[in-house]
């Protein structure tokens, strides 16, 4: 008998959700890589997002991402929804809060398939439903000294 998972980041055994975190620590583009690895996946699709130096025509000096308590859990629904409407083998997402430098990475997520097509439909829409409706933060400050809050 498969049990229920206890907390959102956790998995089942049949569960092709391997990895989901909202973490305050570097991102690893290896550990979300090894996290989707599967032997009956012929495509395997990683998105990685990155602080750039500009936004909307300004210079970006750096940025801070906030999470509500929730988001790992809503984090965990994405990774369900996404998982029940394409065939993912494994599915892994980390988002980073707290204070990040131009450069670092913010977000990574991955999703192997049997197929490249259903990876990279895969993975477009666990990135889209994450920065649609994960609630994270994203505190901007440009090098003109203003600063302006995305997604809250």
């Amino acid at each position: 008998m498969e049990r229920t998972p206890e907390y959102p980041g956790e998995r089942t055994a049949a569960d092709p959700i391997r990895l989901l975190a909202v973490r305050d620590t570097p991102l690893s583009l290896d550990e979300v890589f090894a996290a989707v690895g599967d032997d009956a996946a012929g495509g395997t699709a990683l998105f990685v997002g990155t602080v750039r130096d500009h936004d909307g025509g300004a210079d970006v000096t750096g940025l801070g991402y906030s999470s509500h308590p929730t988001a790992e859990a809503e984090l965990r629904r994405v990774a369900e929804k996404v998982a029940a409407d394409f065939p993912v083998r494994a599915l892994a997402a980390v988002h980073r809060v707290g204070e990040l430098a131009v450069g670092d990475l913010a977000v990574v997520v991955a999703v192997s398939c049997a197929h490249r097509a259903e990876a990279f439909e895969a993975c477009r829409r666990l990135i889209d439903d994450l920065k649609r409706e994960v609630p994270i933060w994203k505190h901007q400050r440009f090098a003109d000294g203003t600063e302006e809050w995305v997604g809250a």
